[in-house]
């Protein structure tokens, strides 16, 4: 009982009070408009919640350390996409929400995109190289950002939706800002490799330092530089 107190407070109450805030808010909001009787939006901020806490769960089932920005980052982008997005109607009151949040979801996968790429290679520096990790980033990116507007579009075909609010061009509008987030992703796994360390490079970097049973040549070839 100790030990299952002490795995639930490092890693649902451990992640940074600015996660416990958003968690402990989406949670009394659901209790709040199940009383109320507003079970719509209990349910959208149950969901919200859930779609939250689910990265920090899984990384731990798969023994996977998530830096607290990570999870800072997954945390705030489902609350605005989910909560603020549907339940505050964010995407009709602001033209832009949308396109923000598909830009930075392409900036996260670009980044994923990298890591497991480089995860592939057990983070051999010298086997990897930069250009092609980061078109792979590039790729998988891309790929996520176009599966998701095949996504809106069987949605408002059989279900009669507005997901894709103006048609044709909001999905070309989306793609272009998907490639231009997922530009962002991958050059940052490639100043990585690089070796320069700034803003995502060093987000990228703490995940590698976190992991290092994944990228264990790259632990070797440090060690081995720090030595000469």
């Amino acid at each position: 009982m100790a030990n299952r107190k002490t795995w639930l407070q490092q890693k649902l109450f451990g992640q940074g009070p600015v996660i416990a805030f958003l968690w402990g808010m989406l949670l009394i909001t659901a209790i709040t408009a199940v009383f109320s009787g507003r079970l719509e939006l209990g349910f959208v901020a149950v969901a919200t919640l859930a779609l939250a806490m689910a990265p920090a769960l899984l990384a731990s089932k798969l023994e996977i350390v998530l830096p607290v920005p990570f999870v800072a980052a997954i945390t705030l982008f489902v609350f605005s996409s989910l909560f603020l997005g549907e339940a505050f109607d964010f995407y009709n009151r602001f033209w832009w929400w949308d396109k923000v949040l598909h830009g930075v979801s392409a900036i996260g996968f670009g980044m994923i995109g990298f890591l497991f790429a480089f995860m592939l290679f057990e983070g051999d520096r010298y086997a990897a190289p930069p250009a092609a990790l980061s078109l792979i980033a590039f790729c998988v990116a891309i790929t996520v950002g176009s599966l998701w507007e095949v996504f809106e579009y069987l949605m408002d075909t059989f279900f009669g939706m507005n997901m894709q609010k103006t048609g044709l061009d909001d999905t070309m509008e989306d793609i272009m800002v998907n490639a231009v987030g997922a530009t962002i992703g991958s050059l940052s796994g490639y100043y990585y490799l690089k070796g320069h360390r700034f803003g995502l490079t060093q987000l990228i970097g703490e995940f590698v330092r976190l992991n290092r049973q994944l990228y264990r040549k790259s632990k070797e070839q440090l060690r081995k530089i720090n030595k000469d």
